[in-house]
């Protein structure tokens, strides 16, 4: 395989291979599309796939013209066993339009110089996807498909494969924050981070990317408030901010208010529509008010402690006071003697 250098499109998906990352596919530099999802690859991303750049050049052996490659625009490796960090060489693939690393098992933080994929910061005008650069040597241009999670549902693309842009870093052991630089990236349709390990605060300029029409943070650790801008994007139609630590009012705007409830549950300190609970003046949610019922339920429980008690103390308090008289005769006399004096006290203020 490493002697087909030509070689534009590979397709492995859902099979049963293993090991680690073909080495061969390092001669295969002029690669376009690349989809190794759904095996069982484990492993580190190979430094080395940084080299799909579209820097390759070939003099061609019929009349000695030219050939290059636009370099890798699309490279699923989901559902895998890869390991380690993302190495920056990836940031090298400024022709790339689709990453998916989803559904292994890589940690480190997300690469700040993701924000080189040039590809991804505009939406591709070209109805044909994937042209290679050279007419004369490949007959036709190639056009190819591929198959993407978007919206929590599996989709092949093809036709409109070009026109896409999109990252999913799903389900890994990714942590540390959402770099800023994600945010400019402003083509992309569809980002997925959830499932991982990722701390701090949502972006602030998340809002400028309006392309997006899916965007999942979900099952994170991310704090703070909801962006405001968030309500601008408005392509978004998938969104998911469940289970974070996540406080404050969610962002009024029409767009986010359509959601359901379900996109911001597990976020205790989250208050606002579309969640049923409201925000207090100091924008924290409101106590739950107590409901009628309730408070005759607590009534009846506390009555009914009160007569179980009742017994226990009429013999808590009687043993009490004859115990010391029955067992201590000293206590016993004086204690009758009182009892006369009352007596006779009493006997004479009546007469």
């Amino acid at each position: 395989m490493g002697s087909l250098i030509w070689l534009g499109s590979l397709h492995l998906r859902n099979n049963h291979l293993s090991g680690n990352f073909p080495l061969p596919l390092k001669n295969c530099s002029s690669l376009v599309v690349l989809d190794l999802s759904k095996n069982e690859f484990t492993g580190t991303i190979p430094a080395w796939m940084g080299n799909f750049d579209g820097k390759f050049i070939e003099t061609l052996p019929v009349d000695g013209e030219i050939a290059y490659t636009p370099g890798l625009m699309v490279l699923v490796l989901h559902s895998n066993k890869f390991t380690g960090s993302i190495p920056l060489e990836l940031c090298h693939l400024d022709s790339l339009q689709i990453l998916d690393l989803g559904n292994n098992n890589l940690s480190g933080t997300i690469p700040r110089c993701f924000s080189n994929f040039s590809s991804m910061t505009k939406q591709s005008n070209s109805s044909s996807p994937f042209p290679f650069h050279n007419e004369r040597y490949f007959e036709s241009e190639s056009t190819d498909t591929a198959t993407l999670v978007m919206k929590g549902v599996e989709y092949e693309y093809d036709n409109t494969l070009g026109l896409l842009a999109g990252m999913d870093l799903s389900s890994n052991k990714l942590s540390g924050e959402i770099p800023e630089e994600l945010t400019d990236l402003h083509g992309l349709i569809f980002l997925n981070l959830s499932n991982n390990h990722l701390q701090g605060k949502i972006p602030v300029k998340i809002g400028a990317m309006t392309s997006l029409e899916s965007l999942d943070l979900s099952m994170n650790r991310l704090s703070g408030v909801i962006p405001q801008g968030m309500a601008n994007i408005s392509f978004l139609s998938n969104l998911n901010l469940s289970y974070n630590n996540l406080s404050g009012k969610i962002p009024s705007g029409t767009q986010i208010q359509g959601f359901s409830p379900l996109s911001f549950i597990g976020n205790p300190e989250l208050c606002g529509a579309p969640l049923t609970d409201g925000c207090g003046e100091d924008g924290k949610p409101k106590g739950p008010i107590p409901d009628n019922d309730d408070e005759e339920d607590n009534g009846w429980i506390d009555m009914k402690w009160f007569y179980l008690g009742m017994p226990w103390g009429f013999v808590v308090g009687f043993w009490a006071i004859l115990a010391p008289l029955a067992f201590n005769r000293a206590w016993r006399h004086a204690y009758f003697r009182l009892l006369d004096d009352v007596k006779y006290k009493l006997l004479g203020w009546c007469l």
